[in-house]
């Protein structure tokens, strides 16, 4: 079966390419407000009262504004204060979608309090018709601003298509 990540990785393979360790991107249309509610919906919950943290696990989908992350389990670390969320951390089939923008990886920690995902283990990034590959990406949601890592791999279509 062709999927997103096979077809861009195809993509990737079949045509010549421009390698880096470290890349600057743009990431999502339109800035999120990290002080928006989060919402997680899972097929399980597991809380656990003595260190504060809940565990989402089955089809997991967190949203935040326009910002959406799915996973299959998705830790949730609540503030030692009970100030609300401090670390949201998913694994397996990890996917952020900003506005027209998404990445896909192995896992996602997200710092609610200064709005930085950062995504590790076979990174892909789509836009439009762009995919880029690495090993680590940084994305600060409030300013747009990614910095992929790690033997980032593009193809740069000249003609804009």
């Amino acid at each position: 079966m062709l999927t997103v990540r096979n077809l861009a990785v195809c993509l990737l393979l079949a045509a010549p390419a421009v390698q880096a360790q470290t890349t600057n991107v743009a990431f999502g249309a339109v800035k999120a407000d990290t002080s928006l509610p989060v919402e997680v919906t899972a097929d399980t919950l597991d809380v656990n009262q003595a260190d504060g943290s809940a565990l989402f696990k089955g089809n997991v989908l967190v949203g935040q504004g326009e910002m959406k992350l799915t996973a299959q389990q998705v830790l949730v670390i609540y503030k030692k204060d009970g100030g609300g969320i401090a670390q949201v951390e998913a694994t397996g089939d990890v996917v952020l979608v900003s506005g027209p923008d998404a990445a896909e990886a192995d896992r996602a920690d997200y710092s609610i309090e200064t709005g930085v995902v950062v995504m590790t283990g076979n990174v892909l990034l789509t836009q439009g018709n762009n995919a880029l590959t690495s090993e680590r990406m940084t994305v600060n949601l409030t300013t747009g601003a990614a910095q992929m890592n790690g033997r980032v791999k593009t193809v740069l279509n000249p003609k804009g298509n």
